[in-house]
């Protein structure tokens, strides 16, 4: 059966269904089996491939109760994120490459369909009033969704698959991201309760990382997690509170802000605080968490490097607290933070962790950095492959005050 053929066919099994069949009282199952009996008799004896039957209903069938042609793109495993920019536009990438999509939804109207269904699915609304919403789906993909006239070339909607599988340090080993050495040091800094701040551009892959860190943090502990939209896998934790934030409704009320949720955490006897990102004022909430006996603290942030992500914790503070001086500030994020990972994505797609740097405390009106590993490409790198890895630098780890407190050698 040519392609052509195909969407016709898929076009009449959707008219029969919505004109004849009790779409309202119908089960999955019997919905199911009435547009497959649809399809046969509509093929008759044309010739039809096993495969382009069961393809127009599951066309037909996602039209009517899933996302439509959403759904055959969540399904294929070599797609990490999906972008629609308008219902006729829809981009995907797979490997770390962008490309476009060879189809579309039938019309904008349609696409907005699928957009309230995803929404709807965790609880959230988004319409004119309120045209901006981020939120999940029950796989844990990320969804960020913006409408007319917020965009001008029509719906938008960008989905961050859920990988179905948690991402743990072993992967990351696998995928070249770091060394079992680097994986074994890393262990040790969780395990004594160094607070961490991993670092990066936007898919450089720090919540993944975050995710893979997060293992390593002891069963017995009891561990708040606070996110935008619920994405970190935490396996092996009994004591394990998961928090998210809810946008307000239609009327404007009922917002519920990461800063918040920092806040009531603190009343919930955490031994450590794991919050998903930091964008905002809530980094001053943050910061005085770690300073006030939460330590083993994980985060991430958005920045260009090490040094960069300070830059941007000042400015974020200074949301919260205007009138705080910048010395001030900064005392706080040195004797809070201990460890700043930053992850880059390469030029060829690949993500790596391309600084491991020590806060070393605050001197002559600076927060001091200890740079103690620093990513190097070697020789086998060209202009479309990146080869390298981490190198130590020749620094000595200054504060190694909580591994003698946890009992423990110091690992750097």
């Amino acid at each position: 059966m040519e392609f052509n053929r195909q969407r016709e066919l898929v076009a009449e099994v959707k008219r029969y269904a919505a004109d004849s069949l009790p779409l309202g009282t119908m089960g999955d199952e019997e919905l199911e089996d009435a547009i497959r009996e649809a399809v046969e008799r509509r093929v008759g004896g044309d010739y039809c491939a096993i495969e382009q039957k069961v393809s127009v209903v599951r066309q037909v069938y996602s039209q009517i109760r899933g996302f439509g042609l959403l759904d055959g793109i969540m399904t294929d495993d070599s797609v990490t994120e999906i972008m629609i920019n308008g219902h006729e536009n829809i981009f995907v990438e797979r490997h770390g490459t962008l490309e476009r999509l060879d189809m579309r939804f039938e019309s904008r109207r349609r696409l907005e369909d699928v957009i309230h269904r995803v929404v709807g699915l965790a609880g959230r609304e988004v319409n004119q009033a309120s045209p901006i919403v981020d939120t999940r789906l029950p796989d844990g993909s990320r969804v960020n969704v913006v409408l007319p006239p917020i965009a001008l070339g029509g719906p938008t909607m960008t989905i961050r698959k859920f990988s179905k599988s948690p991402m743990t340090v072993q992967r990351l080993i696998e995928l070249g991201s770091i060394s079992n050495e680097l994986a074994e040091r890393l262990r040790g800094l969780v395990r004594a309760k160094y607070n961490i701040l991993i670092s990066g551009g936007t898919g450089s892959g720090k919540t993944t990382f975050l995710n893979a860190l997060s293992n390593y943090i002891p069963a017995h502990e009891r561990i708040i997690t606070i996110e935008d939209s619920a994405e970190l896998r935490l396996n092996g934790l009994d004591n394990l509170v998961s928090l998210e934030t809810r946008n307000a409704n239609a009327s404007g009320a009922g917002r519920v802000t990461i800063r918040e949720l920092i806040r009531t955490s603190l009343r919930m006897r955490p031994e450590r605080i794991v919050v998903g990102e930091v964008r905002g004022d809530e980094a001053l909430d943050m910061l005085q968490a770690m300073n006030t006996g939460h330590d083993g603290s994980l985060s991430t942030g958005h920045a260009n490097s090490a040094r960069d992500m300070l830059s941007r914790l000042e400015t974020m503070v200074l949301q919260g607290a205007p009138g705080l001086p910048l010395e001030a500030i900064r005392q706080q994020i040195a004797s809070a933070l201990d460890m700043l990972i930053h992850l880059s994505r390469m030029r060829d797609g690949t993500r790596k962790v391309t600084e491991i740097t020590e806060v070393a405390g605050y001197e002559n009106g600076a927060v001091a950095l200890n740079p103690l590993y620093v990513f190097e490409e070697d020789g086998d790198s060209t202009a479309l492959k990146v080869s390298g890895g981490l190198v130590r630098t020749d620094n000595p780890m200054v504060n190694t005050h909580k591994f003698k407190t946890a009992g423990a050698k110091a690992v750097f």
